[in-house]
């Protein structure tokens, strides 16, 4: 992280005066298109956010409680609002190396917030794996025919409550460029990557509270990630909230707890515990494959993220113009 730091002043001196001896020949758009630019991103990301909603439709509101292929979703916004705002670097014909330092330093920020909500993702899914295994280990004392073995396996997934790191803050931009009335492409990027650091935030807090089973990580950005994401799909927040703070915990692991409790009731007493070892069976397999989906796609992002920004890094002190 320090090397981090020090790699970022080499650039920032090497960037201001980069900036300051730059010839700006390359083609002006006009206000109007940066405008169109800017506004079809946005209408973009908000079009994406309206797959969260149909959560809502298929059931009554009392009885919704987020998914495993529901908080996947939530995270395929992420590279789907990263390639929007690639496009619209495109679009405007201002590539990265010719943006100002504070952007480049935005750019550095989302990145690494990005990058540490893969992590902390990863390490939810490590233990839910961990856990998996466990009663797997369990299931199989069971159809070994020891069952008293068994039973100290057959414990219902805990969820380690977690706050969300440190490291992702975000300051409600909603300010951003509504007082000045210039636009220009240097202000779109940065109007742009404020969305982008709304979606890692706001987003990040469900991902969270979902896989801990815990409403406090969503509880921490509903507010000002809440105002935010309203201004791009009205009463989206207010949807989500009603779910996040009505149930701990995904459907799968609380359906997977629920036939761990009902297998070691039956061990407990005596009965013939075939069906409800099924069920396990058939839980755990459904667990499973859901862990791994979500975790092949972090892996993916996460290397997508740390290319884009290494490729970033390594460029902008060796811009010759």
């Amino acid at each position: 992280m320090v090397l981090l730091v020090q790699k970022f002043n080499q650039i920032y001196s090497k960037l201001e005066n980069h900036h300051h001896h730059h010839h700006h020949n390359h083609h002006q758009l006009s206000e109007s298109a940066l405008s169109a630019s800017l506004h079809a991103f946005q209408t973009h990301v908000s079009n994406s956010l309206k797959k969260l909603l149909p959560l809502s439709s298929s059931e009554s509101a009392g009885s919704e409680i987020p998914s495993f292929p529901w908080i996947q979703q939530c995270f395929e916004l992420l590279p789907i609002v990263q390639s929007a705002f690639a496009k619209l670097v495109v679009e405007v014909d201002f590539p990265m190396s010719r943006w100002g330092a504070t952007s480049v330093d935005e750019y550095l920020k989302y990145s690494l917030s990005l990058l540490e909500l893969c992590n902390s993702v990863s390490s939810s899914l490590s233990n839910l794996g961990k856990a998996r295994v466990s009663l797997a280990h369990g299931l199989s004392l069971v159809e070994k025919s020891l069952p008293s073995s068994a039973l100290e396996h057959l414990k219902a997934i805990q969820f380690l409550p977690k706050g969300l790191s440190k490291g992702i803050r975000f300051q409600g931009n909603e300010e951003v460029g509504k007082g000045s009335c210039l636009i220009s492409k240097e202000t779109v990027i940065r109007q742009a990557l404020g969305v982008m650091q709304g979606m890692v935030f706001w987003l990040g807090g469900i991902l969270m509270s979902g896989l801990a089973g815990n409403p406090k990580p969503y509880l921490e950005v509903k507010n000002s990630g809440g105002r935010f994401v309203d201004s791009l799909l009205s009463g989206l927040n207010s949807r989500v909230s009603e779910i996040m703070e009505r149930n701990g915990g995904l459907k799968e692991v609380k359906e997977l707890n629920d036939a761990v409790t009902g297998l070691a009731a039956a061990i407990e007493i005596g009965k013939n515990s075939g069906v409800e070892a099924e069920e396990l069976r058939r839980k755990i397999e459904v667990f499973e494959k859901s862990v791994d989906g979500l975790g092949k796609e972090v892996d993916s992002v996460f290397d997508k993220v740390l290319a884009g920004r290494n490729q970033l890094l390594n460029g902008l002190p060796q811009q010759k113009k």
